[in-house]
């Protein structure tokens, strides 16, 4: 009769939902949050690398073109207006969040979106003229670490605007819920820090490539 009950329990536990975290357990309130800058300040090391690296060989020409001969300011100043856009477009969408207008919110993360999409098409345009130009990575030392420096960039705007896809999705189905509003904090954050990163790019590389 024991036997039996404690198969019944057993089976009864099987059924149940799994608790993988107990109520006595501490959680950090913030503790997504946390681990977000800690990774945000791991890519801030894997730019600071490229960025001294691009300052290393930065004049490593190998007699081939300079920054002063293949940079298009104006153009990169369009792209630039581009992203700094997005960046004020994001802050926007934030106050919808806050606001609770989950609708709101959606308008503003797709014309973040879209501002996304044609900053990485003039990157795009660019490293394609740069190309057809014939400078190509393998040209000099100096071009290598430029496309590799732009390039990762332009590759973390590209997973930003996938995830901003993904939440949008999100929110579309499920609404402003404490989930979405931490993942849009946490987009928010690494959006921002993109741009920071730009700043140093347009700076660094491009006008004190024409110099």
């Amino acid at each position: 009769m024991s036997n039996t009950h404690t198969l019944q329990a057993g089976g009864t536990a099987a059924l149940a939902p799994r608790e993988y975290h107990l109520a006595h357990e501490p959680h950090p309130e913030n503790g997504t949050s946390l681990g977000f800058w800690l990774y945000l300040m791991s890519d801030c090391l894997i730019f600071a690398a490229l960025f001294a690296t691009y300052g290393v060989l930065g004049r490593s020409y190998a007699a081939g073109p300079t920054g002063a001969q293949l940079f298009d300011l104006s153009l990169v100043a369009i792209n630039t207006a581009f992203l700094l856009t997005s960046s004020i477009t994001f802050g926007f969408a934030m106050l919808q969040k806050q606001a609770g207008n989950a609708r709101g919110t959606l308008t503003w993360l797709a014309v973040t979106g879209l501002l996304g999409l044609a900053f990485l098409g003039v990157e795009l345009y660019e490293f394609a003229h740069l190309i057809h130009q014939g400078a190509t990575p393998q040209r000099s030392a100096f071009l290598s670490a430029f496309f590799t420096l732009v390039g990762t960039h332009g590759l973390h705007v590209t997973f930003g605007l996938i995830w901003l896809v993904t939440l949008m999705i999100q929110i579309s189905k499920h609404g402003l819920i404490h989930e979405n509003k931490r993942r849009l904090n946490c987009l928010s954050m690494f959006w921002h820090f993109l741009d920071v990163v730009w700043i140093g790019v347009f700076t660094f590389v491009y006008l004190m490539g024409v110099l």
